[in-house]
């Protein structure tokens, strides 16, 4: 997907004008480029290719467990165009695919992140590159996200946390720890 940013631009000078702002104003004129720009950074992540990011690491390494905790995000919701920010556990037991630098599982959050998303299906999204990229002896991905289209919004709650976990593999009996 790309961004097309003078008609992205355009549509948010009529956006503007639609709240009865003046969007040639000296305070609002430079915004529908800036706005623009913002969203082209925003959803860069379809352009990551996810098999090219999940590049397994040379040598034969101990199959011990991998686990990332707190790898913050931030995305941006489908529905509202509204960001969601939170933090990602992520983890596997290395298997058949091999093991992959700790910055490329970072990377992977980011990429997915990095969308129009829904929490739920960045989770899996997530869960499934690692199972499909790496095949582990068993993986896991948790989020936990406030979504300010509803701590801003409608029911109007903040500080209520969202989470979602899936678990894969050896870990679907008993995970470790950080992915409970």
């Amino acid at each position: 997907m790309g961004i097309d940013e003078a008609r992205a631009a355009r549509a948010v000078q009529e956006l503007l004008a639609s709240f009865g702002a003046d969007p040639d104003s000296p305070e609002l004129r430079d915004t529908p480029h800036r706005v623009a720009e913002f969203w082209a950074e925003r959803l860069n992540g379809y352009g990551v290719e996810i098999g090219a990011e999940l590049r397994p690491l040379p040598g034969d390494l101990a199959p011990c467990p991998v686990i990332l905790e707190r790898v913050p995000f931030v995305s941006t919701c489908e529905h509202h165009l509204a960001p969601f920010a939170g933090l990602a556990t992520i983890g596997y037991l290395p298997g058949a695919g091999g093991t992959v630098g700790l910055s490329k599982l970072v990377r992977l959050v980011q990429a997915f992140a990095n969308r129009l998303q829904v929490q739920e299906r960045m989770t899996r999204q997530i869960f499934e590159a690692i199972e499909t990229h790496l095949r582990p002896q068993a993986w896991g991905v948790k989020l936990v996200a406030e979504h300010t289209c509803m701590s801003h919004r409608g029911a109007k709650t903040p500080g209520v946390p969202v989470t979602t976990l899936l678990l894969g593999g050896l870990w679907k009996e008993k995970a470790p720890e950080a992915l409970r």
